[in-house]
């Protein structure tokens, strides 16, 4: 069973932060050091002073975040909202020349037990985990959503904006430095949120990203109930902070899985080149723009890899749709027929 609930937010003040765009930044873990070097010169309050501080010598920058963040709470240029809400959020982006819109909403999502519906599909690394608990122990807040996805065949989100939310003004719309506009609305009627937590409740849940920020979650969940040993009431820290939008929505958009394989000779590259013949119909494109435009064709309709190495663009066709049966016989066939899959058990 999936069980989600409202929250009161934590927001910047508009009337201390005028220009939102300012503040805000992309999440932690798709951010260059050029990026959080911009962010951090942008403004003085932009977040990224508390998702991802500097490193500074002689400095814990995990206790620089939980001092700023309650500074800044102290100072209100973050304040809570006076209700709890579930937040409607559209997220509108360009993709090779075309306006896409994708639409969901954020609300607080319990941490997987023996009944939840809640499923993953990344392996995550130590490191990254270490990094984020380190500073939510300090911070003590989720400062940035997971994205998840549900099949919505109740058309969940779409129902509910439709009817209450499209002709209202958003409470935040802002364009950020990649030019996507990001709009939000509350939703705090009462009997329409116990209405989505009802329907909510037999949805299956899948972790599209965050699957680091889930773990670690459930990791200081376990730590709070051992400090907080005989709690009766349903805790914060069991549950994490959610973006829900639709599987099968035209605004979600899946882009290609790249990998970068390190080799140490030219001759190296020409004899996977030769290899990969075993599997793959082998074809050098001469030009970039058509190589995109063949991938992006062909991908379509059979299993196809776009490959380049030594200043050469090459398109890997699969000889015979029944080879991943035969070389990736320990998984189901839907994972077999993935072209991810094929890159990792056959190319990789």
């Amino acid at each position: 069973m999936t069980k989600i609930k409202p929250f009161k937010a934590i927001f910047y003040n508009r009337e201390k932060i005028k220009n939102p765009s300012y503040v805000v930044c992309p999440p932690y873990d798709v951010i260059s050091p050029a990026g959080q070097k911009y962010y951090h010169q942008l403004n003085p309050y932009n977040f990224i002073h508390i998702l991802l501080g500097k490193d500074l010598p002689n400095e814990n920058k995990y206790k620089r975040a939980g001092k700023l963040f309650r500074n800044w709470l102290k100072k209100k240029i973050l304040i809570e909202d006076e209700k709890p809400a579930i937040y409607f959020y559209s997220h509108q982006y360009n993709l090779m020349g075309e306006r896409k819109t994708r639409l969901g909403f954020i609300a607080l999502l319990r941490l997987q037990d023996r009944n939840s519906a809640i499923f993953g599909h990344e392996h995550t690394h130590l490191e990254a985990k270490e990094d984020r608990l380190r500073l939510i122990k300090q911070v003590k807040a989720n400062l940035s959503p997971i994205f998840v996805t549900f099949l919505d065949k109740k058309r969940i989100i779409q129902r509910v904006y439709n009817q209450y939310l499209q002709d209202k003004e958003p409470f935040l719309d802002l364009v950020d430095s990649e030019k996507n506009n990001h709009k939000l609305w509350r939703l705090q009627d009462r009997d329409v949120l116990e209405r989505i937590e009802k329907e909510m409740k037999k949805e299956n849940i899948f972790i599209a990203d965050g699957h680091h920020r889930y773990e670690v979650a459930r990791t200081f969940r376990e730590q709070m109930k051992k400090r907080y040993k005989g709690a009766k009431q349903d805790k914060d820290y069991n549950y994490i902070l959610a973006y829900f939008t639709n599987t099968d929505s035209r605004g979600l958009t899946i882009l290609p899985v790249h990998r970068l394989l390190k080799l140490r000779a030219r001759r190296e590259f020409d004899s996977l080149r030769l290899r990969l013949k075993e599997y793959f119909f082998v074809e050098e494109i001469k030009d970039r723009m058509q190589f995109f435009f063949r991938m992006q064709r062909g991908g379509r309709t059979e299993h196809l890899l776009g490959m380049y190495g030594n200043k050469k663009y090459w398109l890997l066709r699969l000889k015979n749709i029944k080879i991943p049966d035969m070389i990736i016989k320990e998984k189901s066939k839907d994972y077999r027929s993935l072209d991810v899959a094929i890159l990792n058990h056959i190319v990789l």
